[in-house]
């Protein structure tokens, strides 16, 4: 007789200055680290939308969590800075929130997707090529921006410190999901690399737009930008399914293989974190899963 495997659940988190958030299917949690050492934690219940019935429906489940996992990371990012500094003047809060994120959408957008059609299209008319040519020149000049930007800022200290509270949170939940007790000393074993990180989902959204992109064919100008910045959720939505599809199925090796290019980008993305950093990303994995589970504080 075949033994079903035992599915774990699938929670996930976030990066943050000086903290982590971790995100279960009812709840999230978030731990900071004080200037003075303290960690903080923080805990919400998330909205009725991650129990709706939308959210078992294939494609438009992944652009609702997207878009209010967007909120949240976004919020409790923010949330983070602010308690790295005491003067309340530097901290961001009401309508400069609100502010900072659509001025990030908008410059994320515009670099990351109309720059790359708007060259690929001069590329085109300038050299005569084929509208195949021109959208795998499109995609490549996309992914060389994406690569270089994450590679860029990532030299930068205070990212890079970022970066390792990304590494932390992926050997936190690769630990968990190992069975293994959650210790500083225990996950700092685990992998850096997770198959449902957001790096991961960055560059399957790059490359599913050249697909997409070149199915599209021959275009104006105006029919240019108007199908880049209408299909941003289109794309959106099948990248997140894509991830869904290879981080269920790793125990398939051409599945695997499929992961790989994902998982060699967030190499980009996390640093060895220290135990005082997986203290903290234990800390907001622990608070969140009792509040899951109804369990004890720790596991």
């Amino acid at each position: 007789m075949k033994t079903e495997k035992l599915r774990m659940p699938t929670y996930g988190g976030q990066a943050l200055i000086e903290g982590v958030l971790m995100r279960g299917s009812k709840y999230l949690a978030a731990a900071f680290r004080k200037p003075d050492g303290e960690i903080v934690v923080e805990t919400e219940e998330l909205g009725k939308i991650y129990q709706s019935p939308l959210k078992k429906i294939p494609f438009l489940r992944g652009l609702i969590i997207l878009w209010d996992a967007l909120g949240l990371g976004t919020k409790y990012l923010t949330k983070s800075a602010n308690y790295q500094t005491e003067d309340e003047k530097e901290k961001i809060e009401g309508p400069a929130l609100y502010l900072t994120l659509f001025v990030s959408l908008a410059v994320a957008v515009v670099l990351f997707f109309l720059t790359p059609a708007l060259i690929g299209k001069a590329l085109e008319q300038w050299l005569g090529f084929s509208h195949i040519i021109q959208n795998l020149l499109e995609g490549l000049i996309r992914l060389s921006f994406v690569i270089l930007y994450i590679w860029g800022i990532g030299k930068m200290a205070d990212v890079a410190r970022v970066f390792s509270y990304h590494g932390a949170e992926h050997k936190t939940i690769n630990a968990f999901e190992s069975n293994s007790p959650l210790g500083p000393g225990t996950v700092k074993n685990f992998s850096l690399q997770h198959p449902r990180c957001g790096t991961a989902f960055i560059l399957y959204v790059v490359l599913i737009s050249i697909i997409i992109f070149t199915f599209i064919g021959q275009t104006s100008w105006l029919v240019l930008i108007a199908s880049r910045l209408l299909f941003i959720p289109v794309i959106a939505m099948i990248a997140y399914e894509y991830i869904r599809f290879t981080a269920d199925h790793l125990d398939n090796p051409i599945v695997a293989a499929m992961a790989k290019p994902g998982l060699w980008l967030q190499k980009l993305t996390t640093n060895e974190p220290d135990e005082k950093i997986l203290e903290v990303s234990i800390a907001a994995f622990n608070a969140m899963y009792k509040l899951e589970t109804n369990k004890a504080d720790t596991i």
